[in-house]
């Protein structure tokens, strides 16, 4: 590999326990297995010398390319095209169930489609992020990749009649091979972690009976959608992109399958997105019940109320009874350390995995819980007995402790403030409670968390407002501007066409807006703790179209999606930032920013055909 790939460079396979990527020229440049958050198996993307790689391309030196999804599903193509012919390589992987395993399935179709050609690939793992040693094993009909921790057989895919068409040659333990082909054949490999056998030879028809049957469960899963709006092609892509990211056994999404990615080149912000933040999965449940993706929401609900039923058994503590981010299958062992040993994406060190701020004190997952819970109650999705009561136990935590400095929405790392924000979501998670006691007849402090519901609302209006800006702020006692103030009237704590929100809107257009594209905030104005810039954030812009949407700036919402659309990559992917040459930043792709992408289309379209819109 002599470059780092762009970020967008890359499509997205999975089998909803775990994902790779896919770079436009075939080569798998991030594997982590046997979960999102596992160490990786390759991870050239943020090493090329050392992460490891399995690299499949035309034998030629001169070819172009060109990627796209089979339709409705997530199967990626990669088209080769030569003088001497065209080729493709489909990549996917079988969906394995909800029950949590260690066997996962890499599938690698090689086709000819025209002429004929030569493809050569190399097999390169570096386990556990290049830390541990492995071995090399060639068998008659594939071969084994063997570390400390886990053991990856390579089935090769052919006939009997052609035992030579793919020919499998080691060197320094790594697994190079050439497979020529003609018009009409295909063959090619699978990579099986945790076998439950040696290596075989898989013939043809097996070979697209997987590939039917991935079809098959992409498409009767898209089926569900029951969204007809104007953006279908992006919003049925950013939901099969979610669904990639959601843990099949536990119903938890990531932030994102990738640890590392800079949101500046060069710089230090780079985190790792492979974990359940309360907030991004919360938002989910409105974009997939909008969608009538029931199932997923429950699923979700089920991991949130077991995470408030452990965690409200667990008392008090400094910051709070709920983690802002937890692994997959709920556990809180997210400690952040550095891989020295990796130079980083295009040389932005440090490669930090964990996150350390797992342990910050962010108020505002309170509300985004709450709000999800009750949207879902409104679909027909319920808590029982003991939900309610942790739910109880929680909101009595809340009470105490809404009141405090928090580190915020953006996890700065500039010391706890007064975030405008995180006080308006501790409104709504007192607004939701008291609604929730309401609707299902439960038992609840309704005096008491009314009256803190109400004491919220009076101090954001004295402390979170700039009379001389007229706008609210980003934390009480600055006048810096915050995009994460979008939500405002989303969550019913301000009406859209309130004259103080459409000068907020209007500060916001001055200062936080690029030609349609929208900042967080300013960091020189408010530090947050952290070196260097970062770019226009992806899931703001969004945020934004809904806001003007619901601001009644239907002809502005609709020009600020339209061009948003443009900056997605080539298969409907975005990152979580966007730099000032249209190159996507940060972690890939990003749950928030499809998540926003959804509820924007709804929100817009319900308003230009004069309804209302999703959330709230």
């Amino acid at each position: 590999m002599d470059a780092y790939p762009l970020i967008e460079n890359h499509g997205l396979i999975g089998d909803l326990q775990t994902a790779a990527l896919v770079t436009t020229d075939g080569t798998v440049d991030w594997f982590c297995c046997p979960r999102f958050d596992s160490p990786s198996v390759f991870g050239a993307l943020l090493d090329k010398e050392k992460g490891g790689h399995f690299t499949v391309r035309p034998a030629e030196a001169n070819y172009t390319t060109k990627q796209l999804y089979f339709p409705d599903t997530a199967i990626l193509v990669t088209r080769f095209m030569t003088e001497s012919g065209t080729g493709e390589v489909i990549d996917f992987m079988p969906v394995t169930g909800t029950a949590a395993t260690g066997r996962h399935r890499l599938v690698r179709m090689l086709r000819c489609v025209r002429g004929s050609m030569t493809f050569e690939g190399e097999i390169a793992p570096r386990f556990d992020y290049g830390r541990k040693p492995h071995s090399l094993h060639i068998t008659e009909h594939g071969a084994v990749f063997d570390s400390e921790e886990m053991q990856i057989a390579v089935h090769a895919v052919r006939e009997p009649q052609d035992e030579r068409l793919l020919n499998l040659l080691s060197g320094n333990n790594d697994l190079r091979f050439a497979l020529p082909l003609r018009a009409g054949q295909e063959r090619g490999v699978v990579l099986e972690s945790s076998p439950d056998g040696p290596p075989r030879e898989i013939r043809v028809a097996e070979f697209q009976q997987l590939y039917e049957e991935t079809i098959h469960f992409w498409r009767s899963w898209l089926s569900q959608s029951t969204y007809t709006g104007r953006w279908r092609e992006a919003v049925e892509r950013s939901a099969v992109t979610l669904k990639l990211m959601t843990y099949a056994p536990s119903g938890a999404l990531v932030a994102a399958p990738t640890a590392g990615l800079p949101e500046q080149l060069g710089g230090e912000r780079n985190w790792d997105y492979r974990f359940t933040w309360i907030r991004d999965a919360s938002f989910s449940v409105y974009a997939l019940l909008g969608l009538g993706f029931k199932e997923e929401a429950t699923a979700f609900i089920g991991w949130l109320r077991d995470r408030v039923r452990e965690e409200a058994a667990g008392g008090d503590s400094d910051t709070g009874p709920l983690n802002i981010m937890y692994r997959v299958d709920g556990t809180s062992d997210l400690v952040e350390e550095t891989l020295e040993h990796w130079e980083g994406y295009e040389r932005s060190a440090p490669v930090r995995i964990g996150n350390g701020a797992a342990s910050q004190l962010q108020l505002d997952i309170y509300g985004e819980a709450l709000d999800s819970i009750y949207f879902a109650h409104q679909h027909g999705i319920r808590l029982d007995v003991k939900g309610w009561s942790s739910l109880h136990t929680l909101l009595d935590w809340l009470v105490d402790h809404w009141d405090q400095p928090g580190e915020g929405l953006w996890e700065t790392r500039g010391g706890r403030k007064d975030f405008t924000y995180g006080r308006v979501m501790s409104w709504v998670a007192f607004d939701r409670a008291l609604r929730l006691s309401s609707a299902s007849g439960r038992p609840a402090a309704r005096g008491r968390w009314a009256t803190e519901r109400d004491r919220i609302y009076e101090q954001v209006l004295a402390r979170g407002w700039d009379a001389k800006r007229e706008a609210f702020v980003q934390h009480y006692g600055s006048d810096v501007l915050d995009s994460s103030l979008l939500r405002i009237p989303t969550v019913g704590f301000i009406t859209p066409d309130d004259p103080m929100w459409r000068s907020t809107l209007d500060a916001m257009d001055r200062e936080l807006v690029s030609d349609s594209l929208v900042y967080r905030y300013n960091p020189e104005a408010s530090p947050d703790g952290l070196s260097g810039s970062e770019g226009t954030f992806s899931l703001c812009t969004f945020m934004y179209v809904d806001a003007l949407a619901r601001a009644g700036r239907t002809d502005q919402a609709r020009l600020v999606l339209e061009k948003m659309l443009t900056y997605a990559n080539h298969l409907g992917l975005y990152s979580e930032e966007i730099d000032l040459t249209g190159r996507q930043l940060g972690n890939f792709p990003q749950a928030f920013t499809h998540l926003a992408l959804i509820d924007a289309a709804i929100t817009l379209d319900a308003k230009l055909n004069g309804a209302g819109g999703n959330g709230g």
